[in-house]
């Protein structure tokens, strides 16, 4: 059972409001915020492929790019002895630290 759904490239996780008795969504990876919801699971599909072809149509409209952009940049902590480990194997392997960390996520990440 998943609750993430795909559409045109664009992804959403539906959950569910207890108050409101409905699913509910919003896309990610879009520079605005779109949200869907839907009173049955029959309709929580259709209700968010709308949600993204409405989206779509608004930005081609208005001549703006609907995508996120992304600088490639993000912190991340972790544990002063995995840094340590990380640092030695990519001086071992004669890659920077940026090089292995990208290439570690990308196989992690099965890019």
């Amino acid at each position: 059972m998943s609750n993430i759904l795909e559409y045109k490239g664009y992804y959403t996780r539906v959950e569910y409001d207890n108050v409101d008795k409905v699913l509910y969504g919003k896309i990610e990876g879009i520079n605005d915020f779109v949200n869907f919801e839907s009173s049955n699971v029959e309709n929580v599909e259709i209700e968010f492929h709308a949600a993204v072809d409405d989206y779509l149509t608004y930005c081609k409209e208005k001549g703006i790019e609907p995508d996120k952009t992304y600088s490639g940049k993000f912190n991340v902590r972790i544990s002063k002895e995995l840094h340590k480990k990380i640092v030695i194997e990519a001086f071992k392997e004669g890659v920077s630290l940026n090089q292995y960390v990208e290439r570690a996520i990308g196989a992690y990440a099965n890019w």
